[in-house]
């Protein structure tokens, strides 16, 4: 069971709205998704008493640095893909959900700020592999990007990800009404009325891509043995 965990130091930079989407689209397809909302807005939670019935996968609340080890541990007994949606900053609770990760997935938008919050987890992941020989799949997953315009912002963030060589997930998620009404009448992209929300069609074949790509990145049988403890350590060192 591949655990996925999206991380950013910079509040804001869209990490439940990828992970919801992504996780949404997954269960779509018919794999199994838990989704741990370590979140302390708790937006995905949210989301989920929103959605109801509608709502195809689990939600866990509650998460913190003292109980996420054994919330992953009892969810990898079971076949499918956990999601980990973290709070924003450097912390211990990040340090644990990174050691127990198969991936990383670092959101970022087209700024300065958020490349500099990315930046941050994307260092961490260097040293690991530089000072510990810990290596940890990990991409940036470009969110909130205008449909019609690149600007300057952007090409900058992807030169300096070019620079660092850094995986770029290569579907961005684009800014779309869609993303947002999610999070106001909950449900997902297939249970909106397409009447009401724009362009809803251009969001869904912009969601099946972003999965598409991540599902190369992370098929369902991804996950890795590796001391999570060691991990969690070292991360707690670069950090």
């Amino acid at each position: 069971m591949p655990t996925l965990t999206f991380a950013n130091t910079k509040g804001g930079a869209g990490k439940t709205t990828v992970a919801l989407v992504l996780a949404t689209e997954l269960a779509r397809r018919g794999h199994r998704v838990s989704v741990l909302d370590a979140d302390p807005q708790q937006w995905a939670s949210r989301w989920h008493r929103l959605s109801g019935e509608a709502a195809e996968f689990a939600v866990i609340n509650n998460v913190a640095e003292e109980t996420i080890e054994q919330q992953i541990k009892d969810l990898k007994k079971h076949s499918g893909y956990i999601i980990v949606d973290l709070p924003a900053g450097m912390s211990p609770l990040m340090a644990k959900a990174i050691g127990f990760s198969d991936h990383v997935m670092v959101p970022v938008q087209g700024c300065a700020m958020d490349a500099v919050g990315g930046a941050q987890v994307l260092e961490i992941m260097k040293q690991l592999a530089a000072q510990h020989n810990i290596r940890i799949p990990h991409s940036v997953v470009l969110t909130r990007i205008s449909s019609i315009i690149t600007t300057r912002a952007l090409l900058a963030v992807r030169g300096l990800l070019a620079q660092q060589q850094v995986n770029v997930v290569n579907t961005a998620l684009v800014e779309r009404a869609a993303y947002r009404d999610m999070f106001v009448s909950g449900g997902s992209l297939y249970t909106m009325d397409p009447s009401r929300v724009s362009n809803l069609d251009k969001a869904q074949e912009n969601a099946r891509m972003l999965t598409d790509d991540i599902l190369r990145l992370v098929p369902p049988k991804a996950a890795r043995a590796r001391s999570a403890k060691k991990v969690t350590e070292a991360v707690k060192d670069a950090a």
